[in-house]
């Protein structure tokens, strides 16, 4: 019996198996792209992967969070968004008291712990401190939101 494969000549997945799809840049819309590079380093402790520059118009900086395998890029000539206009982005930690106490330390402005519940927002950490239930959150200096999430079980 032959095996049934899909996909292109170069790209074959045997029926039944899932390929995998990983996760590599998320593009982050900045207007001013040396003090998003500064905010995200020195603020957040992210590296700088590569800042690379193709001329006056473009420009691309790629950060990767600490023990992250995603990678945010920002820069000149990279994002049709609007500064500001990426919300939602997670960090997962697998301690949200300690992240935040950094967080400050470096001198970013975050928002006390939150949790949802029945009845939605709740002030405070997720009172059985279970996996995915506490944020906090935090902007860049366009107004990008980020959320960083309690992950203690899992957190890769």
């Amino acid at each position: 019996m032959q095996e049934k494969v899909t996909g292109s000549k170069d790209n074959w997945v045997k029926e039944g198996e899932i390929m995998d799809w990983k996760l590599q840049v998320v593009v982050v819309p900045v207007s001013d792209v040396d003090a998003a590079r500064a905010f995200y380093v020195e603020k957040l402790g992210f590296k700088v992967d590569t800042d690379y520059r193709a001329g006056e118009d473009f420009r691309i900086v790629q950060l990767t969070p600490p023990g992250s395998a995603c990678s945010i890029s920002i820069g000149k000539g990279v994002a049709k968004a609007k500064p500001g206009s990426a919300q939602g982005m997670h960090l997962v930690v697998t301690d949200l008291d300690a992240a935040r106490a950094e967080l400050i330390e470096r001198g970013v402005e975050v928002g006390e712990p939150f949790h949802f519940d029945e009845g939605g927002v709740r002030q405070g950490a997720d009172p059985k401190r279970r996996d995915y239930a506490s944020f906090l959150s935090f902007e860049d200096p366009d107004g990008n939101g980020w959320l960083v999430q309690e992950v203690k079980g899992s957190a890769k």
